[in-house]
């Protein structure tokens, strides 16, 4: 019932970060020039001379909450996204995301009536239930208004906790906008744990190849 983030792939490092930068002089490369890179790096960074970072990218597979997935497809620019679709096959395994922060907060309606149960349990309820005539609409619509409308439409059912996979790949400069963005105590809680994890796993690359770019970036 929770989020989840994997790194399956990346290309580039903080070299061809430089070295997209010395294009306009020149790209060979000599001890005192990788001495030089950390800062470069950082001057191109605090300049907002973003352009290099471009030639990175780095690609995820996301399970998360739709409110969440949202929140990642409006970082456009330089952001590729390619979602699992209800519109196109029934989502069998009803995957969905409860807040742990919930559980501690008693419904204090039903606690009236000396009946224990929090928050986190009613959007459980809820969420099952949902799912459960989700499946219920296909299977009446289908004869009714075809395979393809009973798909799209019996979707209306899913809640905005429902998890959905996600393909998402940045550039590092669309990376460093969304972990600006989202990666902050002020944003939502669901979409800054994404956030964070998508970092550490960057940071944990063998050979640590975005060393010097994160240290550029302050991330």
């Amino acid at each position: 019932m929770k989020n989840t983030v994997e790194l399956i792939g990346h290309y580039g490092s903080d070299q061809i970060h430089a070295c997209s930068a010395w294009t306009s002089t020149s790209r060979e490369l000599n001890d005192e020039k990788v001495q030089r890179i950390p800062k470069l790096l950082k001057m191109l960074a605090d300049a907002r001379h973003h352009t290099p970072f471009e030639k990175s990218s780095l690609h995820f597979l996301v399970d998360c909450d739709i409110a969440s997935h949202i929140h990642i497809l409006k970082h456009r620019v330089g952001v590729s996204v390619n979602g699992e679709s209800a519109r196109y096959k029934e989502l069998k395994e009803d995957k969905y995301y409860l807040p742990e922060d919930w559980r501690g907060v008693a419904d204090s309606e039903l606690a009236e009536y000396h009946v224990e149960t929090n928050w986190a349990n009613n959007l459980k309820a809820y969420t099952e239930k949902g799912n459960e005539l989700y499946h219920r609409c296909i299977q009446d619509l289908e004869p009714v208004l075809g395979r393809k409308r009973a798909k799209e439409s019996a979707r209306f059912f899913k809640t905005y906790n429902s998890r959905i996979q996600s393909d998402v790949m940045f550039n590092w400069r669309s990376f460093a906008h969304f972990l600006n963005l989202r990666n902050k105590p002020d944003a939502q809680l669901e979409i800054r744990e994404i956030a964070s994890e998508m970092l550490r796993l960057v940071k944990e690359i063998p050979g640590n190849p975005y060393e010097h770019t994160i240290a550029a970036f302050d991330l």
